[in-house]
């Protein structure tokens, strides 16, 4: 009966987020009502992540993680290096012994996206 999951995470300013991962990761904004910033609304592909407002958040205290499965990892990993997106210094493109290529970065409020495909 399941059909999708879109994981909420947090983030301080919409318009900071939006910059991130519509310029930088290549996300479109779906939905939304205009001058209502609170909640966001990104997708790309197929999958969507949605964004609350918690303006009280400490970027070094947050523990907001994202896992997306991907189907061509080498290709969207170089994609972000070129196009100058921070790799995590603990993240970059490896094989991991649980059977997944992966890679990881963080935006701008802390949140840990990682990137993955099987092996």
């Amino acid at each position: 009966m399941l059909t999708q999951i879109h994981p909420k995470i947090p983030m301080r300013d919409s318009l900071a987020t939006k910059r991130f991962y519509i310029d930088k990761l290549g996300f479109k904004e779906i939905g939304g009502v205009p001058g209502f910033d609170q909640y966001t609304m990104l997708k790309k592909d197929q999958i969507e992540i949605h964004f609350f407002q918690y303006k009280e958040l400490v970027p070094e205290e947050n523990y907001g993680q994202v896992y997306i499965r991907t189907d061509n990892i080498d290709t969207l990993y170089q994609a972000l290096i070129d196009s100058g997106v921070a790799i995590h210094p603990n993240g970059a493109l490896q094989v991991k012994p649980w059977g997944q290529k992966e890679f990881s970065l963080l935006d701008p409020d802390s949140n840990l996206l990682t990137f993955g495909q099987s092996i």
